[in-house]
């Protein structure tokens, strides 16, 4: 005699399905939220060579040098008004600036390939009224001194004018606080 193979009902098998789905569904919208969230944000690398001389005008039409900041931590931020991890980062930029302007911090938004009118009309568009220094950068003269092609890329140069952080892709907060707070603090 034969041993009895038990197959069970189709609509078993469906229940089945339904519930692994609907177990599926749950584990995708809920499981993010149980995780701890990393920062996504890009590392800076650490550096160490003298800073380029660069000169700027600003959109309010002073000239600058990046030398004139000697004795102060200036970060430099290449962006550019296309570039979307750089139009992410900048009220995170712009609030950290604010936070630490008082500590001796500079912040130069340099524009790259931006003309004056391109980046005014810019931040009109967003509204938004930046506290660090904007200029632009038609000749691409900071890209072309720190030798960079991605955009966003930050620099960060001591008090005696020394680059000690590079960053290429955008910034967090959280990353700002880790690494360039301490360099404020010497």
């Amino acid at each position: 005699m034969k041993p009895q193979h038990f197959s069970p009902p189709r609509w078993l098998w469906l229940l089945l399905g339904i519930l692994l789905i609907a177990a599926g569904i749950a584990a995708w919208l809920w499981l993010p939220e149980m995780l701890p969230q990393e920062d996504a944000s890009a590392i800076p690398v650490a550096v160490d060579f003298l800073a380029p001389d660069l000169h700027f005008t600003t959109l309010e039409g002073k000239d600058i040098a990046l030398s004139d900041y000697r004795g102060k931590v200036v970060l430099v931020n290449n962006w550019a008004t296309w570039c979307p991890p750089c139009i992410d980062e900048m009220p995170v930029l712009d609030a950290y600036y604010r936070a630490h302007a008082d500590e001796g911090f500079v912040l130069l938004a340099v524009a790259a390939h931006e003309y004056p009118f391109e980046v005014r009309e810019f931040l009109e568009k967003h509204n938004w009224q930046l506290a660090l220094t904007v200029v632009p950068d038609p000749e691409e003269r900071s890209m072309s001194a720190f030798h960079q092609t991605h955009l966003p890329a930050s620099y960060v140069v001591n008090q005696d004018g020394v680059v000690r952080l590079m960053w290429v892709g955008a910034i967090s907060r959280r990353n700002l606080e880790k690494f360039v707070t301490p360099l404020l603090e010497k």
